[in-house]
């Protein structure tokens, strides 16, 4: 089934040229697309600009590999290191307490009753239910992945199969109303980092699993990642967050759907360039340009603490430019163009500027946590690790390896010293606050010792040939 995408915006909805990343170890993730053929792109422009219709939608072409916008330096794509002795213990753990319906709870800890009738607090204890959740099973899947397990083959490829065959069975019974992809309540990610947590990371997951499955079941990965995807552009607000996303640090879970729209939008997914404009205008609330500094502004709440605000809009911002990489050419041939209409042309070079504007306020961010990170104050956030602290390690993480460079590798031997020392002797990590169940601690903890695994825009701008086979899952 052939994914669609809408470019909703002043320019006229043309399909968008996906993003093609590094992946597991270090080879680029395939993409079937090829670039849009450039007469084509100026028909469907030209007749649009004529008759002011905004809504002229075409199928997914196949697109080349992205290469970053000039400016910016190539990310650090060398071929990643083998997976250590504390990564294959979590994994190990990970593996070890999965439920048998292929999901995890949280593991352990207590749960906030949010849901008991509005009288709040939580309920702890031995008895406390810990039933599988969507969002620790979407993360953990998400660190199976990263460390470069298939589906069909391994060491935990049945443990990865049944925890996406959760995901897809669980998303496909939510309703197409409201926000929530679930109907376990009361997690800790839920009350901690946002009520519609496990809604985003669902998103995530579903992006990540396109090419990893085949047939009916690639074609039901895609169906349900639209559907997330709309149920999310129909609660978004003008400002780009979500009414009723309570938590004490709900910033982290905005920039986890920051991180899974823009991911989305890589993988193909039916998704507005509105929604991606209004997520980006958000994260950018607050930012001083001159100093890169963010401000604590908005309604979503980041508990006072520095690092949760500016690790989550960072990455946020990040992934928007890879995106954006792939819009600038397709504009910039566009605005080049002899043959284009001037109206056209126009429009092309307003998009540009928003591009611009958004990949210098990317920059500007970037070299502030750059600097920031190498304060231990910054980098200690609420003063021990949660799971709200590894979180905002992988996404500090991923950003500086696109950056590359001394700050990338200092920030990543760092992690290895701390999260090693951290580490329980059953090869698990545990919060020490807010987010203390082991299941979510340990995935990003991984996640963030798998930094040099996590994808990123491929620099080759070499297109795919017919004979390329697509990666098995």
């Amino acid at each position: 089934m052939g994914s669609r995408s809408r470019f909703t915006n002043h320019l006229p909805r043309i399909r968008h040229t996906a993003v093609s990343f590094f992946n597991r170890d270090g080879s680029p993730v395939p993409n079937p697309k090829k670039d849009m053929k450039l007469p084509l792109l100026l028909a469907v422009l030209g007749t649009a600009c004529l008759l002011a219709e905004p809504s002229v939608t075409l199928e997914a072409p196949p697109a080349a590999p992205a290469a970053l916008p000039a400016g910016p330096p190539e990310p650090d794509t060398a071929d990643p290191k083998p997976l250590q002795a504390p990564v294959n213990q979590g994994l190990a753990w990970l593996a070890k307490t999965q439920n048998p319906d292929g999901g995890w709870g949280q593991g352990g800890g207590w749960r906030m009753n949010l849901s008991n009738q509005g009288r709040g607090g939580r309920v702890e204890g031995a008895d406390v239910p810990d039933p599988s959740d969507l969002g620790n099973t979407a993360i953990v899947l998400q660190a199976f992945l990263r460390s470069g397990t298939r589906l069909d083959r391994g060491d935990y490829a049945a443990a990865a199969s049944r925890a996406a065959s959760f995901i897809l069975d669980r998303v496909e019974k939510c309703d197409t109303d409201s926000l929530y992809v679930t109907d376990v309540r009361d997690t800790q990610l839920q009350s901690k980092i946002g009520r519609y947590v496990d809604t985003f990371l669902a998103v995530q997951i579903l992006s990540d699993l396109k090419g990893r499955l085949s047939g009916s079941d690639e074609e039901r990965r895609a169906a349900l990642l639209d559907k997330v995807v709309a149920k999310i552009e129909k609660h978004q607000q003008d400002d780009g967050a979500f009414a009723g996303n309570s938590g004490w640090a709900a910033t982290l879970s905005q920039g986890l759907c920051s991180n899974a729209l823009n991911s989305a939008f890589a993988a193909g997914a039916t998704i507005q360039l509105a929604t991606l404009e209004k997520d980006h205008a958000q994260n950018a609330e607050g930012l001083d340009r001159a100093s890169g500094q963010v401000a604590a502004v908005g309604g979503v709440s980041d508990a006072g603490v520095d690092i949760y605000r500016y690790a989550a809009k960072l990455r946020g911002m990040t992934g928007y430019q890879w995106n954006n990489s792939v819009r600038r050419d397709e504009l910039a041939e566009l605005v080049a163009s002899p043959s284009a209409p001037d109206a056209a042309k126009t429009q092309a070079a307003e998009e540009l500027k928003k591009i611009d504007a958004a990949d210098a306020d990317q920059q500007v961010l970037l070299e502030n946590v750059a600097e920031q990170v190498k304060d231990a104050r910054f980098v200690a956030g609420f003063g021990n690790n949660g799971g709200e602290e590894f979180i905002s390690y992988m996404n500090i993480g991923e950003a500086l390896r696109a950056k590359g460079g001394k700050d990338w590798h200092d920030w990543q031997e760092r992690m290895f010293k701390e999260l090693g020392d951290a580490q329980n002797a059953d090869g698990s990590w545990a919060g020490q606050h807010c987010i203390t169940g082991r299941t979510f601690c340990t995935a990003t903890a991984l996640m963030v010792l798998m930094t040099d695994r996590a994808p990123q825009p491929a620099p080759s701008p070499v297109a795919a040939s017919e004979q390329d086979q697509p990666q098995e899952p």
